[in-house]
């Protein structure tokens, strides 16, 4: 049974911010929240969705297949969808234009895939809003001083990108090794146990 559980994990659907969930915007500016999914088995008619504070719906999507580009079902005219999915990171996520003060809170992405009997995960990211970066370094208190509020906005969207495609990278190879891993069915502890179990489930298509 635990081998059985393994093999089922390795092909499940996952969704993921980045390594943190936390994001801090200067007021007015624009804001990028970072969303990628990945699953061993492929998607089909994926549909993913945008919440803010768990029940306002602020972007609706759906995905064909890996072969085409998602297409907006509905949005919050100040939403604009800036992902790709005929890459390899399946990118779904969205920038937030304007942020205001009453913009700060939790907005979770949410994905479903019924290629994988309709299998459902989220993943939540927290928004806090600012009126002036806060001080951390003399330096960088300058630097964000001296500039306008956009071009503070542009350089946070520029190091939650970076962030964004060093998570995608990582994310990407480990997504391969667990791939590999499950594909074989076997699990060294469970001594050829779980591969077994899977070929024995794998009969009934009914």
């Amino acid at each position: 049974l635990p081998g059985l559980h393994v093999f089922a994990i390795a092909f499940a659907l996952e969704v993921s911010v980045g390594k943190t969930n936390t994001v801090m915007a200067l007021n007015n500016s624009n804001v990028l929240l970072p969303c990628v999914f990945s699953t061993c088995i492929g998607f089909q008619d994926l549909v993913f969705t945008w919440y803010f504070n768990s029940t306002e719906m602020i972007f609706q999507g759906k995905i064909k297949s890996k072969a085409s580009e998602p297409t907006t079902i509905s949005r919050n005219p100040r939403v604009d969808f800036v992902g790709s999915t005929t890459k390899k990171e399946n990118n779904i996520s969205i920038v937030l234009n304007s942020v205001e003060f009453s913009d700060a809170g939790k907005y979770m992405c949410h994905v479903r895939n019924p290629k994988e009997k309709n299998a459902q995960h989220n993943a939540t990211i927290f928004l806090t809003v600012v009126h002036k970066m806060v001080e951390t370094d003399n330096t960088v208190t300058l630097i964000i001083v001296g500039v306008v509020g956009g071009l503070i906005g542009l350089l946070i969207l520029f190091m939650l990108v970076k962030r964004l495609v060093l998570f995608i990278i990582k994310k990407t190879q480990d997504g391969k090794k667990e791939c590999l891993v499950s594909s074989s069915g076997n699990d060294n502890t469970e001594n050829g146990l779980a591969g077994s179990k899977a070929e024995q489930k794998a009969p009934p298509k009914a």
